[in-house]
């Protein structure tokens, strides 16, 4: 663990360090300095293929990158999660990888297969499984201490998390996923305010392709009671014992928090599963929700188009019953 972490002194070398987001660049630097994998793969990001389409007067990107297959391919079933060795673990961390300390319980790595300029993985130092409930206000504080550069997400276990055993954030290059720039639009023209207090608002928001709940506030005790609620909610109207589906994505600015929660019905669209030249290797998780669709195979990022993008947003978006049960729900 001891040769994990940055000494302060040698991350100072690799640019400004005032505060947790420009440590984080510092760290960035540093890895492309020193991890060959690293540094070719933000390279070859540079020249990944990307299309944009207008669905709906909404904007979708979709991004060529074959560097994310692993993710988008993860088996991610309690069998292949039992045959392989945790890659978040510190003790399975490739030699040249390094990390700064995030609290007493979490390290910021570089993410070496990266689909933003600036993307990191935020580990629990403890192998303890991938679950929001407990964790939101520890996602708060990333949300505040790096908002200045970057964008902070989550992944449920069972929604785009490639290791759904180990307790993990993510973050990346601010204002890169569409609903980034459209998130004010989309309240205004689509949402409906649910809650409004002096700390506290949330909007059930319907845009045409995406169920969603934003959540914005300036208390992160108060937010954290309404997540906690929130996610009571949704576990008792979808069922199980298990975390229930949702996508996460937060933001900080002006002394307010901006949340925004993707409730999910399904893991991967049906599309997923199909044979030969009709399937299409997608498999979304925070930033494909966000507008933001990562293709692996070039196949796929040329079969894609907005009307399979609409079928793939509908078939795991959550339910339009679960959701109007959500919005009907006493706040």
């Amino acid at each position: 663990m001891s040769n994990l972490i940055i000494p302060p002194e040698e991350l100072e070398r690799y640019g400004s360090t005032g505060n947790f987001a420009e440590q984080s660049l510092a760290l960035l630097k540093h890895q492309q300095d020193h991890w060959n994998l690293c540094s070719k793969n933000y390279s070859d990001l540079k020249s990944v293929k990307t299309k944009i389409f207008n669905i709906n007067n909404i904007e979708v990107k979709t991004q060529f990158n074959p560097g994310r297959i692993k993710s988008t391919s993860a088996k991610v079933d309690k069998a292949s999660i039992q045959n392989r060795k945790c890659f978040l673990c510190t003790d399975n961390l490739p030699q040249e990888q390094r990390g700064i300390e995030f609290n007493s319980e979490y390290i910021i790595l570089c993410n070496p297969y990266p689909i933003f300029p600036e993307h990191f993985t935020i580990i629990n130092k403890k192998h303890t499984p991938q679950k929001i409930g407990g964790n939101f206000p520890v996602f708060l504080s990333l949300v505040k201490e790096l908002s200045d550069k970057l964008t902070v997400f989550y992944n449920g276990p069972r929604c785009g998390a490639s290791a759904p055993d180990h307790m993990h954030f993510q973050a990346g290059t601010k204002s890169v996923m569409p609903i980034e720039k459209d998130y004010e639009m989309l309240k205004n023209q689509t949402g409906k305010i649910l809650v409004e207090s002096a700390t506290v608002k949330i909007y059930a928001v319907q845009d045409g392709l995406r169920r969603m709940f934003f959540i914005e506030g300036n208390n992160a005790e108060k937010l954290n009671r309404t997540f906690d609620k929130f996610n009571t909610k949704l576990g008792e109207l979808t069922g199980g014992t298990l975390e229930p589906m949702m996508n996460i994505v937060g933001s900080f600015e002006n002394g307010k928090w901006k949340i925004i929660i993707y409730p999910r019905e399904k893991h991967r669209p049906d599309f997923y599963y199909l044979e030969n030249e009709d399937r299409l290797t997608v498999s979304p998780a925070a930033v494909d929700m966000s507008g933001l669709v990562i293709v692996p195979r070039e196949e796929d990022f040329a079969k894609l188009d907005g009307e399979r993008l609409k079928r793939i947003y509908n078939q795991v978006t959550i339910s339009n019953l679960i959701f109007n049960r959500l919005v009907d729900s006493a706040w």
